[in-house]
């Protein structure tokens, strides 16, 4: 086998889609034990989601940040809210020309006739998981104080060349499986 062969041959190709949950953490832990078992050292992920619970969300950054495997991420559509946060886990990371990315702070539904204490744990909860998901994405990310007041108070959105401006993708490019890669599905 030629040393090219063999580089390849530690490299794998993934989707990753749907809601960003308890059962999108699981595919994905069982995905990563499988890519170890396999020797597989870089993952190329496509990934297509636009969010959704905090907790998952920063659980799998943290998962695979500190994975043995590296990640890199590509977005071929559209990344949005929590789903951003995983996508930066990504040691590089791409979008296509016509990607999209959005990010806001976190929101919840109080129930009606929800009483004052009630609220109160809920605005406690907003406030932890909003501190949490920008310190992450003040790690990897520098918009500009416009873009910072945007996220403040609504959604920001994002083409690939203002995420390539403010770091959150390496380049403007595609995923594109080689010739002859199996692609799996996580």
């Amino acid at each position: 086998m030629s040393e090219d062969q063999a580089k390849h041959s530690k490299e794998a190709w993934f989707t990753l889609s749907g809601d960003v949950n308890s059962d999108m953490v699981h595919r994905v832990f069982e995905a990563v034990g499988h890519m170890t078992e396999d020797g597989i050292e870089t993952a190329h992920v496509l990934v297509q989601s636009n969010g959704g619970y905090v907790s998952d969300g920063l659980c799998l950054y943290n998962f695979m940040s500190k994975s043995p495997i590296e990640f890199v991420m590509y977005n071929g559509g559209a990344v949005a809210s929590i789903a951003v946060i995983m996508y930066l886990a990504g040691t590089r990371r791409y979008a296509s020309e016509t990607a999209r990315f959005m990010v806001h702070k976190s929101h919840a539904t109080a129930s009606p006739g929800s009483r004052p204490d009630a609220l109160n744990i809920i605005v406690e909860g907003l406030r932890a998981d909003d501190a949490r998901t920008e310190s992450i994405l003040r790690k990897h990310v520098e918009l500009t104080p416009e873009q910072w007041a945007i996220h403040q108070y609504s959604d920001l959105h994002l083409n690939s060349r203002d995420a390539k401006t403010a770091g959150m993708i390496n380049d403007v490019a595609d995923f594109t499986p080689p010739k002859g890669a199996v692609l799996r599905n996580i």
